[in-house]
């Protein structure tokens, strides 16, 4: 019986190293794409080295050029709803909603400029009038220097959904988007479904 329990012990160990190093190697690849979502600021710059960071800890860079701007969902662009036969707010003439789920940035910070990586998670799911198999969602990025447009751009992302299915997941990222910064700048990224263009 104690060798049961010994060999149930080290079998499940192994499952937990598997586990936890799949967890390790997806966060290597992935950086903080979807992973920490907008609360983590931290830097993701492999390249530095152990020096370069201490040098720039006691440098007296921009609080900017330390950080990636945080990414924000824009206030009413967090869903978007299409009814059947134009019955607006009626639930049972609801034909599909898409909501945003995750949003998640990198940044790398070079000669004055902060390149950005931007990702969104999202999910089209069927309402009670849903007869629809290929829908296209309409999402904006948008970046902004105290409160000034840098950049805005519209992607409209094929989504189809496959009987039975009733929802269909889909993901849209957005990569080498450069931010010049001085310093003291406030910088944000917003995100949202923009279906009016």
């Amino acid at each position: 019986m104690h060798l049961d329990v010994s060999a149930n012990a080290a079998r499940f160990g192994r499952l937990v190293g598997i586990g936890v190093f799949a967890l390790a190697v997806s966060a290597c690849s992935m950086g903080n794409m979807f992973g920490g979502g907008s609360s983590n600021s931290q830097l993701q710059n492999a390249s530095a080295s152990q020096a370069e960071i201490a040098q720039a800890s006691t440098s007296a860079l921009p609080a900017i050029a330390t950080e990636c701007p945080p990414i924000k969902v824009r206030v009413g662009g967090e869903a978007i709803f299409k009814y059947a036969s134009g019955k607006v707010g009626n639930p049972k003439d609801l034909n599909y909603q898409a909501v945003i789920e995750k949003q998640s940035r990198n940044c790398v910070v070079s000669n004055g400029k902060i390149t950005v990586k931007m990702g969104v998670v999202g999910r089209l799911l069927l309402g009670p009038a849903g007869n629809v198999s290929d829908v296209t969602v309409p999402l904006r990025f948008a970046i902004e220097r105290d409160g000034v447009p840098l950049f805005s751009e519209k992607y409209e992302i094929p989504v189809a959904i496959t009987p039975p299915n009733q929802s269909e997941e889909f993901v849209k990222v957005v990569e080498n988007v450069e931010i010049p910064y001085l310093g003291g700048e406030q910088i944000t990224i917003w995100v949202g479904f923009d279906p009016r263009g």
